[in-house]
């Protein structure tokens, strides 16, 4: 594509391997000042790998990198020693701003030294010569417009509000590094960024570890950038939000169905985004559909239609010699219309576009209806030391009473010491009453309880109190945060066969339900991303049809589409569904009943 003069930070051609794989091929892209540019594909697609190309962590092997020397990367990890205080974090951020504050003060000094007396006798500029006031006027007023451009007045207050609105301010600024948590750093180093105001911004999932409030702050302060944004996202909120326009790396779009790859660029918001897919999707359905049937109508016109031109017409008075005239004609005729169908034929066979791929299949339905139907509900205990309640439990799938699970959650509130991982009462929900069919929606900030309630649910974590039952014949089936697959040698179709009893060395079919690209099945699962392997355990569940599917954060890792079809496919599952989850996306478009875990 071509290149605006005006972009801060282009690519051209980027081309990334790695061994026999590869990443991504001829990715082009240019991000102009103000403009915010969201990176979207599925998992594996090389999103991150750009970002890092990009940002210079790595080599491209062809294709050419532009940025500014200002580029601001957000790093996994923050790249401090563990002896930096968060103070000394801020004051670096502060240090290019510092810098230029310290040349203005500078200039304004060389230039007030003009003016004052000297050996009795005021200086002028004739005493210095026209040319060292000019030079002098000239590097005051650049220092001051370069002052102004970064804010240098009001840098301290930046941040203070980057620090405030990341929940940064009840740190003390002499705390090290080393004492905060994950999510502490990351925070730190997105505020270390804003505070910075580089020129170009590199973002990658910046709003793991924030609360609403802090990505609807962190959504505001990229607004108010005035340089090149561009960001790897999988909250779909804060990418319509913040965006001016999206870049789908997926190339199982149908940009690869007409040969093009390095992504395509989509103006607008994330909404934009997702209505121009939709057209793009119509419109390939359509063209699809239109070539089969014309594929269908050349396959039949090369092996018979073209063939029976004047075929078997009687003769009536005309002369044999006329005849064997017009025949020839009509041999002719029907020969070059045989050869131009078949050219037609062998052209749309090879320039056809692919099938477009089928949406997310969640479930074999008729597999759960047939165990709905099979066992009906009644009283009996859940696993793991649960007690079945013994009344107003008719009709209920599963269900919790007065739940209380001890122990310190696994990021422990200071404010709180000894707080249970979970209390329903405590809460507010005293009770979870699950009928078949129900779709559930568990909310809450982090340490509420939210994955907790899910093990209990599950049976695979006995309360320390209360109540936790299911009715008799119903199985339940949860997917955890955490997979635990990345150093597993198995394959996918391995992990599906042994569900569905099949012996994989039969290489049996297996069903992947949407879930797994035929490329990936005989791949082993440590070489699979965490996103694919979470769709492996999502595909193994559903090939299961449990009664019950809890989902713990199931938009977590995965592509957008894929999150898009997945909570589609929620609506329609038969069986009951409980979701556990922080994406506000989902929360805003959820349309099942709620439970707010305070």
């Amino acid at each position: 594509m071509p290149q605006p003069s005006s972009a801060l930070l282009t690519a051209v051609d980027l081309t990334r391997s790695y061994g026999d794989r590869t990443v991504l091929a001829g990715v082009s892209l240019a991000v102009d000042p103000g403009h915010r540019t969201g990176l979207v594909g599925e998992n594996g697609v090389g999103k991150s790998t750009l970002l890092r190309l990009l940002a210079g962590v790595e080599d491209p092997d062809s294709g050419t990198v532009t940025r500014p020397p200002d580029l601001g990367y957000l790093h996994q990890e923050l790249p401090y020693g563990p002896t930096t205080s968060v103070g000394q974090v801020v004051e670096d951020a502060l240090a290019g701003v510092r810098e230029i504050e310290h040349e203005l003060e500078s200039a304004a000094a060389a230039l007030a030294s003009l003016s004052e007396p000297g050996e009795g006798v005021a200086r002028s500029g004739a005493d210095h010569g026209s040319a060292d006031v000019d030079a002098l006027t000239a590097a005051y007023d650049l220092a001051l417009a370069r002052a102004e451009q970064s804010d240098v007045w009001g840098a301290d207050a930046r941040a203070s509000r980057a620090l405030a609105g990341l929940g940064l301010d009840v740190i003390h600024r002499d705390r090290l590094v080393s004492r905060l948590s994950g999510g502490q750093r990351t925070r730190l180093g997105l505020a270390a960024l804003l505070i910075r105001q580089p020129g170009a911004l590199l973002l990658d999932e910046p709003t793991n570890h924030l609360d609403d409030e802090a990505a609807e702050f962190l959504a505001s302060a990229l607004r108010a950038l005035p340089g090149a944004v561009l960001l790897a996202s999988h909250d779909r909120v804060f990418l319509d939000e913040v965006c001016t326009e999206i870049l789908d790396l997926d190339p199982s779009q149908e940009a690869s169905s007409a040969g093009r790859t390095g992504g395509t660029l989509y103006a607008g918001s994330y909404r934009d985004y997702l209505r121009a897919k939709r057209v793009e999707r119509a419109r390939w359905e359509q063209q699809f559909a239109a070539e089969q049937d014309e594929l269908k109508a050349l396959r039949r016109s090369v092996a018979t239609t073209a063939r029976n031109v004047s075929h078997n017409r009687e003769r009536g008075n005309q002369s044999k010699l006329l005849y064997d005239a017009k025949g020839e004609r009509v041999q002719s005729q029907v020969s070059r219309r045989v050869r131009n169908a078949q050219q037609r034929l062998d052209t749309l066979q090879a320039e056809q576009v692919r099938r477009p791929p089928e949406p997310l299949r969640f479930a074999p339905p008729h597999l759960v209806r047939e165990r709905a139907t099979s066992s009906s509900p009644g009283r009996s205990g859940g696993r793991r030391g649960s007690q079945g309640a013994s009344s107003g439990t008719d009709g209920l799938a599963l269900w919790a009473r007065d739940v209380v699970v001890q122990g310190g959650a696994t990021e422990p509130d200071p404010a709180a010491p000894g707080r249970p991982r979970l209390d329903l009462r405590a809460s507010g929900v005293p009770s979870i009453d699950l009928a078949p069919g129900a779709k559930l929606l568990v909310t809450g900030a982090n340490g509420s309880g939210k994955s907790t309630l899910l093990h209990v649910l599950a049976g695979d974590l006995a309360p320390s109190s209360g109540t936790v039952g299911r009715a008799r014949g119903v199985d339940v089936a949860l997917l955890e945060q955490d997979v635990r697959l990345h150093d597993d040698a198995r394959t996918p179709r391995d992990l599906l066969a042994l569900v569905t009893g099949q012996d994989p060395a039969d290489r049996p079919h297996v069903d992947a339900h949407g879930l797994v690209a035929p490329r990936d099945l005989d791949r082993p699962l440590g070489l699979l991303s965490v996103g694919q392997r979470r769709r492996v355990v999502l595909a193994m569940l559903v090939t299961q049809a449990p009664d019950v599917l809890l989902l713990d954060e199931p938009t977590n890792h995965v592509s957008l589409t894929l999150a898009e079809e997945l909570m589609a496919a929620v609506e329609t599952w038969p069986g009951a569904v409980v979701v556990a989850s922080h994406d506000r996306w989902l929360r805003r478009t959820w349309k099942g009943d709620v439970v707010h875990l305070g």
